[in-house]
């Protein structure tokens, strides 16, 4: 299992407050664990787009804290700025390497399909992700799926399909479809698509009345999380 390492702080601060810290370049973070207590913590920005080009979000993840040794950990979830997709606040798990867990890891689609290149089809994927259960130093970091085997729209790969060793137990059923392709449309399917949309004329009478908008609550949820 390639280890991935990342430096964090131990962080006083809380509440709105910690908009200061991203202003500084700093991504506030939290840290908990089965019968542990919470540990507010902070990492850089910059420490983070390096980790997570090269980890994901599906890898175990060396946390050392003011230096002072790593704990093995997950990230549980990130919360992103909706306007500039910049980390907000992130969750970190801390898992015990003896003790099986059960998380997602994303799906990497490689190699070409005949039916895609040559049959002019349409790469469908129904998953992106896959739930796991096994030891932490089981887990992979990402899942290859070769649609090389997508010949024709008859093909398709399904759960059962992809190849994990006997220590990584798929928790998704193995009946669900993971990718397939679709044919081309044919010249009638486009032709319809092409036709205007008929839009029905509304008379005055049918005109909702206008209603002025209230001024929303802020939103608080982020500031709760820190």
């Amino acid at each position: 299992m390639e280890k991935f390492k990342l430096k964090a702080k131990v962080r006083e601060i809380t509440g709105k407050a910690v908009k200061n810290l991203r202003t500084n370049g700093e991504v506030p973070a939290v840290l908990y664990g089965k019968k542990k207590e919470n540990q507010n913590l902070t990492i850089t920005k910059h420490d983070y787009r390096k980790l997570f080009s090269e980890a994901g979000t599906s890898s175990i993840v060396l946390l050392d804290i003011n230096d002072n040794g790593s704990k093995n950990v997950l990230v549980q979830d990130i919360d992103f700025d909706p306007l500039t997709g910049e980390p907000r606040h992130i969750d970190f798990y801390e898992v015990s390497m003896t003790e099986k867990i059960t998380t997602s890891v994303p799906l990497k689609f490689v190699g070409d399909s005949i039916a895609v290149i040559e049959l002019s089809g349409t790469l469908v994927t129904n998953k992106d992700e896959i739930e796991l259960e096994c030891l932490p130093s089981d887990l992979p970091h990402e899942i290859e799926v070769d649609i090389s085997t997508l010949i024709d729209f008859e093909s398709a790969i399904h759960v059962s399909d992809l190849k994990l060793p006997d220590s990584v137990e798929i928790k998704d059923n193995p009946e669900e479809l993971v990718v397939t392709v679709e044919p081309p449309r044919s010249e009638e399917e486009m032709a319809e698509l092409e036709e205007p949309i008929e839009v029905p004329e509304i008379t005055e009478e049918e005109a909702p009345n206008e209603t002025e908008e209230g001024e929303t609550a802020e939103n608080t949820e982020e500031e709760k999380a820190d």
